[in-house]
This record gives C-alpha cells, sequence and structure tokens, in this order.
C-alpha cells in the first residue's frame, strides 16, 4: 500500500521510482486540499489544478474519489502508529506510556482535523467500520486495524503486569478505550474552548491539561484497584 511517504528501492526502475513520485505528489496533494476544503472540496479535477495534472493523468493512479479517501484513511493511521511507537520507544513504566499513547491519539487527531475526518468518513464500501457486515481479517491487515491492535496490546500488557483488570476483554476495552478518545477528540475539534467551561475560573483547564486528565481518568479505569469514594467525587 502507498503512504504519503515515499520509500525508493535500488531494484525499483526508473518507471517504477517515478511513477511512485507522481503517486505520492497526488496524495499530498489531496490532503492540503482536505486540510484546507474538507471532503466536499475534494474532486478529481479539484486535484487536478491543485498539481496541475490533467484530470485523466490522475486516474491512471486512483480510479475515484472513493479510492483516493480510502489513501487518505490508511495515512493518517500510519501517521498515528508512528506517534504512539515514538512514545513506547522511550524507557517508561508502563502507566506513562498507556497514558501518553491514549494523549497522543487525541493530539493526533486534533492536529490535523480535516485529515482525522477523513479517516472516518464512510464513502468507500471497503471500509471496515462502515460496513454493516465487516471483514476483521481485512480490517486486521488494514493500518486502522493495526492502530486498534496497538490498543489492545495495551490492554493486555495491563492485564499481565496486574495493572487492569483480568476480568475485561481486551477487544471489548480496547473499543470501548478507542470510543472514547475519538468522542473526546471529536469534541476538542469542533469545541475548543470546552476544557474552559468550568463553574469558577480557577477551576478551568486549557487544551493540553484536559487531555493528560482524561488519559489519566481513561487508564484508571481500568485498574484493579479501585478509586476510594472521596477520589470518585461521591459521598459514601
Amino acid at each position: 500500500m502507498a503512504t504519503l511517504d515515499s520509500h525508493t528501492h535500488p531494484e525499483e526502475s526508473p518507471a517504477e521510482r517515478r511513477r511512485q513520485r507522481v503517486r505520492t505528489a497526488i496524495l499530498d496533494a489531496a490532503e492540503r486540499v482536505f486540510s484546507q476544503e474538507g471532503e466536499t472540496g475534494l474532486s478529481i479535477r479539484r486535484l487536478a489544478d491543485e498539481i496541475d495534472y490533467s484530470p485523466a493523468a490522475i486516474y491512471k493512479y486512483f480510479g475515484s474519489k472513493e479510492e483516493l479517501l480510502d489513501e487518505l484513511k490508511e495515512s493518517f493511521f500510519e501517521r498515528l502508529m508512528s506517534t504512539v511507537d515514538r512514545a513506547s520507544l522511550q524507557a517508561l513504566p508502563f502507566e506513562e506510556r498507556a497514558r501518553l499513547s491514549f494523549a497522543r491519539y487525541v493530539e493526533t487527531a486534533i492536529a490535523r482535523p480535516h485529515h482525522y475526518a477523513a479517516a472516518f468518513s464512510s464513502t468507500s464500501e471497503r471500509d471496515a467500520l462502515a460496513d454493516p457486515a465487516p471483514c476483521w481479517e481485512d480490517f486486521e491487515k488494514s493500518n486502522k486495524g493495526q492502530a486498534f491492535m496497538i490498543v489492545v496490546g495495551l490492554v493486555r500488557e495491563g492485564q499481565a503486569l496486574g495493572a487492569f483488570d483480568a476480568a475485561f476483554d481486551p477487544f471489548v476495552a480496547a473499543k470501548s478505550l478507542w470510543a472514547s478518545m475519538h468522542g473526546v477528540a471529536m469534541l476538542l475539534i469542533h469545541a475548543p474552548g470546552f476544557p474552559v467551561i468550568l463553574p469558577t475560573p480557577d477551576r478551568a483547564l486549557n487544551m493540553d491539561e484536559f487531555i493528560q486528565f482524561h488519559s489519566g481518568l481513561l487508564f484508571r479505569s481500568l485498574c484493579t484497584t479501585p478509586v476510594s469514594p472521596a477520589l470518585s467525587g461521591h459521598d459514601q
């Protein structure tokens, strides 16, 4: 699968290297257009104007707008996996690494809101999350599926360490975590002032503080040690 990053191999012919460069240029242009104009502004003709190609030339690489969107989806999740990998490569304790991974999801989404919207657009019939009868094997092979499996792996690791409740199904727990991270990302994209709205100004949070708080809350929600009534905000 092609991505926004072009990788050249010595065995590739000059014609293949040129093809990869053109394909990458088209994808880069598609991301620029989507970031500026959203899905409605993205079309083969619009891309042709953006990079001074003919629509017929672009159709040699992508048969439709939907195919382009598929590539944009995959490239977002490739970027997401890269940010999480950089976090996990650091010699961090498990809790800190898990919290950082949760936070990186939201941060990656809000850094490129239009690209994030493209990642979850459902125009493609091949999108496993949009399909009413998705195929797990196809989903698992995609970058989206691999990103999901990183979350599954974090849950399993926490359970193996005794930090997370072993009674949780790791796949269901990962889905719940993903849904929560997605919800926060969308809320911060559409209402960036949301963290500030609290009863008193001294309790207001900026966006980064809210993301860090939410990441910690997600971690604690899976822990084996119950949260005390005082910390949970409920009196016995």
